[in-house]
């Protein structure tokens, strides 16, 4: 007879951890099999994109770029201030799998390359492709987003724009300092805010002197929450004699000499660890002015809206990413005598947060569209997409840290292990609603427009007027809008935002999704049948044909 002590020997003393009621790895699975995102790429021009797209998707759920993911994130950059002999270098180093995810990035067409793409549709390839590209690791988003909106930013100074155009739009990635024009492809970054007022750009105190050159200048000051340091070029705010002015700051100098751009620490951020942000120091460092003195922010403006796009996009695929892993943990792990996804409950919580997901990546790709089409002259898209893009901004970067912990919650104690991947999504959602402009600020913008911009207001309303007739909730939210509209004012400007963004996401699911997804979304969102956290859709909501469009298939 064996004993108990020499079966413990027999099986390695692991006899009491069989395995049992764990999901397995979700990898390998495809990141683009999201049914709402091809109808929404086909629906605004860029159908031609879908084997590329589909490719993309397959690769940013792959195995390896997961991997690549995990280790950019646990493998932070790290700042060397000097070199061995005491120089002064200023540079940050990367982990070997943070450049992989670059060099995806860029060949992708995820940063400047739409600009060099007269194809209709083809800013909405990229924003598709940063939806499923962002499957793998949100920290890389930062500098492709900055590259590709400092390209309408330059055009301001064609002179300068005939000479880093090209590279910023390059699909070419090559890491280092150098000579900007000796390199096939560059990156643009972004330094804006000082720390004593932040979005306030207009109290900067960084200088611009004049120099004997024409259009250069020497700046001096101290950048508060500059990311991305190693990029090549950086558009820059600071106070020249005619005001706030805007100019390009290359690292490296046309003479091969390093421009002074000291980097006083990188930041310790709560999410986005793999994206080193810097305070850099200018002191006597060489700028170029790009549009006309005075007039930075009028110079910027348009890169607003193209990283404001980008935020929307990126917390909608983080969204996404969250939903297909508690997708995936309910269909695999088993309670109380069920599948998880098989408990009316769990099946009510996946499906409100399917609505969610699929409000946000339709409402992402319209604005995309409309961008396409405004950049290329159509003036009803333009005024659209001025409104819209900050409301969306408000709006699904809100909704970004509740949903990723509830999606996170799905997996249990599971999802709270870092491990997981989950804790990271979740310290991850945060930012997007920060960056470019906090809720307050994109609210404040949103007024900003209806009281300057009565354009905008016809335009929105233009958009609900597509859906008039369908949905009688959605019909009675625009004329409760319409009529808070003239008692708009500071104290009140996130409610109407929210009513804003809430309409406009129900006028397209009304229009473009199956009456499953819109019959629930207006029941809820609009017509107030809905409690206070997700997993409260009404009874009557067809949660199987919710579910069972946002999680095709299964592993």
């Amino acid at each position: 007879m064996v004993s108990t002590l020499d079966e413990q020997r027999a099986y390695g003393g692991s006899a009491t951890h069989d395995v049992t009621n764990q999901a397995p790895p979700l990898t390998p699975y495809d990141a683009s099999e999201d049914t709402a995102l091809l109808e929404g790429l086909r629906r605004e021009g860029a159908g031609w994109a879908e084997e590329d797209l589909r490719r993309l998707g397959r690769q940013a759920g792959s195995v390896q770029a997961q991997e690549w993911a995990d280790l950019a994130h646990r493998h932070q950059p790290e700042l060397q201030t000097h070199d061995r002999y005491g120089n002064r270098v200023d540079e940050v180093e990367f982990h070997p799998s943070w450049h992989h995810l670059m060099r995806t990035a860029i060949a992708e067409g995820l940063a400047a390359s739409p600009w060099a793409d007269d194809r209709a549709g083809a800013h909405v390839a990229r924003t598709a492709g940063g939806l499923v590209w962002g499957h793998t690791e949100a920290g890389h988003g930062c500098p492709t987003s900055m590259t590709y909106a400092a390209v309408p930013a330059l055009r301001r100074q064609p002179e300068l724009a005939k000479v880093y155009e090209p590279l910023l739009t390059s699909r070419e990635y090559e890491p280092g300092l150098r000579v900007p024009t000796e390199k096939r492809g560059l990156l643009a970054g972004m330094g804006m805010t000082e720390k004593q007022g932040g979005s306030d750009v207009r109290t900067n105190t960084t200088t611009a002197t004049p120099t004997s050159e024409p259009g250069v200048y020497t700046l001096r000051g101290h950048k508060w929450f500059t990311s991305a340091p190693m990029c090549d070029v950086f558009l820059v705010l600071a106070q020249a004699p005619g005001g706030l002015s805007c100019f390009l700051v290359p690292r490296v100098l046309p003479d091969g000499t390093r421009n002074t751009f000291r980097i006083q620490r990188l930041k310790e951020k709560l999410g986005n660890r793999s994206n080193a942000s810097s305070e850099p120091e200018f002191d006597g460092t060489v700028a170029w002015l790009v549009g006309p003195e005075g007039q930075g922010v009028k110079t910027i403006i348009e890169m607003v809206n193209c990283t404001r796009l980008d935020c929307v996009m990126m917390s909608a695929a983080l969204m996404r990413k969250s939903l297909v892993e508690a997708g995936h943990h309910a269909r695999h792990r088993s309670a109380f005598g069920a599948r998880l996804v098989d408990q009316p409950l769990m099946r009510n919580v996946l499906a409100d947060l399917a609505l969610e997901s699929e409000a946000a990546t339709t409402l992402t790709l319209r604005l995309a569209g409309a961008a396409d089409r405004a950049i290329r002259g159509d003036a009803q898209e333009t005024a659209f997409r001025r409104i819209a893009t900050a409301v969306g901004k408000y709006w699904v970067t809100k909704r970004g840290p509740a949903f990723t912990a509830e999606a996170l919650e799905c997996l249990g104690g599971n999802g709270y292990v870092e491990d997981s991947g989950m804790p990271r999504h979740y310290r991850e959602a945060p930012l997007l609603s920060i960056w470019e402009g906090s809720g307050n600020v994109n609210a404040l913008d949103v007024l900003r427009a209806l009281s300057r911009e009565p354009g905008t207001v016809e335009a929105l309303f233009g958009e609900f007027a597509r859906a008039r007739g369908a949905d009688a909730r959605l019909d009675a939210a625009v004329a409760r809008l319409r009529n808070r509209l003239s008692g708009a004012s500071q104290t009140t400007a996130r409610r109407l935002v929210e009513e804003m963004a809430l309409t406009l996401q129900a006028s397209l699911l009304v229009r473009y999704a199956p009456p499953a997804v819109a019959d629930a979304f207006c029941a809820t969102r609009l017509g107030g049948d809905w409690g206070y956290a997700f997993g409260t859709l009404p009874e009557g909501a067809d949660l199987d044909a919710i579910v069972d469009r946002a999680l095709p298939g299964g592993n």
